[in-house]
């Protein structure tokens, strides 16, 4: 199932729903949607740009970052994103689960779950000779490492991780709260949100835009996709994986940051309340090719880390070619936001 436009955010995306190991998975695309009769055209993509949700693995929530990379690279390559397993509600016609025994057996909706869904995906719709930009926030860049380590051959050019949860997790301000919530009291929250589950859509959008009044600038996109976890289903999925990130992200995996920093490039925010900083070492430091310290940002991907006009990196528009500045190369992308200009401090390696 898909739908698509032209003209915009909203309209130059198309969205599908696929059933992956599974489990209801929803794709948000920009550009060629089937990349295998693409390659069999002339002039095929030469890169695929995919974006690993953080938790909750709602794609919505990156509409409109996608589509601004899409328009910077001037529409060269395109820009997917896939939802975690069962973090989408699904349409009127799917059902979450595929196959319940084989979603139970293989805990799909687990943290390792997870990880070999990403791997799934990318075996069935992606042409294995691809070569592949990841873009993972929070969670997901764990994600992206696990698919390097498990999979050495995935052509993956460059690997951006945007505030990565890697070690540590639940030791992290939020992660000290979030534990015993997530680990022993979720079976708590589902009766609550069974029952806001039942309200008329109108009011589930008055209460997320209610929810949500204190943002610095709110982007309208990801109002959808908030009101879409308002679900039973889609929540527990969110807050089973969540647990099993507490418990399982510890130690970070120096061996495959070590064997792949070279493609990686990793921004860490000073004040970001879900992810610990690293843990100070020869692998992963201030100093370290391909991480940044962001000491302004909070680390929040859906709002407060927009900065106003405070960018080292200016992407040319004609070209789609980078700025240089300092020992960095990279892509700073903007857009407007109400009567604002704000400029989201993504730093890309150059390609």
């Amino acid at each position: 199932m898909c739908s698509s436009g032209s003209g915009g955010p909203e309209e130059d995306a198309s969205v599908e729903y696929v059933y992956c190991r599974g489990a209801i998975t929803e794709l948000l695309k920009y550009g060629p949607t089937d990349l295998h009769a693409a390659s069999k055209r002339p002039n095929p993509p030469k890169m695929l740009i995919l974006v690993i949700p953080g938790n909750p693995g709602v794609v919505g929530f990156y509409k409109t970052y996608m589509w601004t990379l899409y328009q910077t690279f001037i529409q060269r390559y395109p820009v997917w994103a896939v939802s975690h397993a069962g973090h989408c509600m699904p349409p009127e016609t799917y059902d979450m689960i595929e196959d319940a025994s084989v979603t139970e057996k293989e805990d799909v909706f687990g943290l390792n779950g997870q990880i070999e869904h990403k791997m799934a995906f990318l075996r069935k719709h992606v042409p294995r000779d691809t070569n592949l930009l990841l873009i993972g926030h929070s969670i997901g860049c764990y994600i992206i490492l696990e698919m390097m380590k498990r999979d050495p051959e995935l052509k993956v050019v460059k690997a951006v991780m945007l505030f990565p949860t890697i070690e540590r997790m639940a030791c992290s301000p939020q992660g000290k709260v979030m534990t015993p919530v997530l680990c022993r009291l979720r079976y708590a929250f589902y009766l609550p949100i069974f029952l806001l589950s039942l309200l008329p859509e109108k009011l589930k959008v008055s209460i997320v835009h209610l929810a949500l009044r204190n943002l610095y600038a709110l982007d309208t996109s990801i109002i959808p996709a908030t009101v879409s976890l308002i679900n039973v289903d889609c929540a527990a999925n969110g807050m089973y994986m969540g647990s099993q990130e507490m418990r399982l992200v510890v130690e970070r995996d120096n061996a495959t940051v070590r064997q792949h920093l070279s493609k990686c490039f990793l921004e860490f925010s000073t004040q970001c309340r879900t992810a610990s900083l690293p843990a100070p070492d020869n692998t992963v430091s201030p100093s370290s090719p391909g991480v940044v310290w962001n000491l302004k940002s909070p680390g929040n991907f859906l709002n407060t880390c927009w900065q106003k006009n405070e960018t080292k990196y200016k992407p040319n528009n004609d070209s789609g070619t980078v700025g240089e500045s300092d020992s960095h190369r990279g892509f700073t992308f903007m857009w407007m936001s109400g009567k604002e200009d704000f400029l989201r401090e993504w730093v890309f390696f150059f390609l």
